[in-house]
């Protein structure tokens, strides 16, 4: 199966999350998100596997966040998709997706359960 991380190499939780991917010797493709954002379509499908909406993806810290007046509850899921691709320093990291699967490494907990449970499969 192929496993994909979208990846930031300033990020501890990313590296870490690779590292755990690399210790398994699995194949991976690297994503850096920064510089190669996905489309809103990929993105879409990214939610969808991890179940989440979203609000949840997003890092509301990040000042585009409030210059962009992402915490109106007005904005549906499109738009809010639409302004993760463009600014991507918004997308939480690490995603990691084997499959028809994904996890948020946040904490890297999810990643490991995930590895466990597509190795079970």
């Amino acid at each position: 199966m192929k496993t994909t991380i979208y990846h930031n190499p300033r990020c501890s939780k990313s590296r870490g999350a690779l590292q755990m991917l690399k210790d398994r010797h699995l194949e991976v493709e690297i994503i850096e998100y920064l510089k190669n954002p996905p489309s809103e379509q990929e993105l879409d499908r990214i939610l969808t596997k991890l179940g989440m909406e979203p609000r949840e993806l997003m890092r509301r810290k990040e000042a585009p966040y409030k210059a962009k007046g992402l915490n109106d509850k007005g904005l549906d899921r499109a738009a809010l998709i639409r302004a993760m691709v463009e600014d991507p320093i918004l997308i939480e990291r690490p995603i990691v997706s084997i499959g028809d699967k994904a996890a948020l490494g946040r904490p890297l907990d999810n990643v490991a359960r995930m590895l466990e449970e597509t190795a079970e499969n």
